[in-house]
């Protein structure tokens, strides 16, 4: 393979590659945020808390179990949207007749909170979560070494994603739920359960952020500051593809993962801040983002 502007294959796939991973993460993350404000219409800030729980979960299961890998990663999300629910029931049902303001500052003080209790029984710093091994060693593909966990990680984004896209958007439980969010009294007239409903919906959506948090914890150390670190960027992912697009949220999360790595080759001083350059422009030029639609 030819060099590029001087930059060598093997290092511009590998810049790839952990794009590809970082746009995993965003797009899942972004994925729950914009089917929790799109049916719900609440900002959930504390979204990177619950990526965060979703790391802790399984590093629990498996340090106090003997849980491995995989039942957690089926366990952790449930475990996580359980708690989720339990937060909607309690506290942001109250909230829905409500400005959004409202729900942002009460989920961003949860963010806080639960950042708060996990650093103050665990530390700062990282807990190492082992690779299971049937995911361990790699792939050589000749111009670079594919870690076999890293292509997983990519493989099990897509599919939830996507698969999420599907339930949303081509079944009836997912008709059910848009119709919900717009006359949830005609909805209920047919006899759906809709309090219940929203409920599962957003314990749905922290589910999601869980079970990213599960795959991101062999990849990162599992620390109570790993969600924080992240939500703001995730933030600006679901602006980009349009608040509540569930496929802008997708396509811009994967995209801009590969933007940011290509980025890094390329001129790794503004790697940092490139999405909110981005995030700049799409506002300027189309408010409502790019997958969007128009007030």
């Amino acid at each position: 393979m030819f060099e590029l502007l001087g930059v060598p294959p093997q290092v511009l796939m590998g810049q790839l590659l952990i794009g590809l991973i970082n746009g995993s993460f965003y797009a899942v993350l972004s994925l729950g945020l914009a089917v929790i404000f799109g049916l719900l219409n609440i900002i959930n800030f504390a979204h990177g808390a619950q990526y965060m729980m979703g790391a802790f979960v399984s590093w629990m299961l498996l340090n106090y179990v003997g849980i491995g890998y995989w039942p957690a990663l089926i366990l952790s999300p449930i475990v996580v949207g359980a708690i989720g629910v339990a937060l909607e029931r309690t506290m942001i049902s109250r909230l829905y007749k409500l400005d959004h303001l409202y729900g942002l500052l009460l989920t961003f003080g949860l963010a806080l909170i639960i950042q708060g209790l996990f650093r103050n029984y665990y530390g700062v710093s990282g807990l190492p979560y082992q690779i299971p091994a049937s995911l361990s060693g790699g792939q050589n593909l000749g111009f670079m070494f594919l870690p076999n966990y890293r292509g997983w990680v990519v493989v099990a984004s897509l599919i939830v994603c996507f698969g999420t896209w599907f339930m949303i958007e081509k079944t009836r439980l997912g008709a059910y739920l848009r119709a919900a969010t717009e006359n949830p009294e005609l909805v209920g007239a047919f006899g759906i359960n809709v309090p219940r409903m929203i409920t599962l919906t957003y314990g749905f959506g922290v589910g999601l952020a869980a079970f990213a948090g599960v795959l991101a914890a062999p990849i990162y150390s599992v620390n109570p500051n790993m969600g924080a670190d992240l939500i703001i960027v995730v933030f600006a992912v679901v602006v980009i593809g349009g608040m509540g697009s569930i496929m802008g949220a997708i396509l811009t999360g994967f995209g801009l993962g590969i933007v940011e790595g290509l980025t890094r080759v390329f001129y790794p001083e503004g790697s940092a801040v490139v999405i909110f350059v981005i995030m700049a422009i799409v506002l300027m030029l189309k408010p409502e983002g790019l997958f969007g639609r128009a007030a």
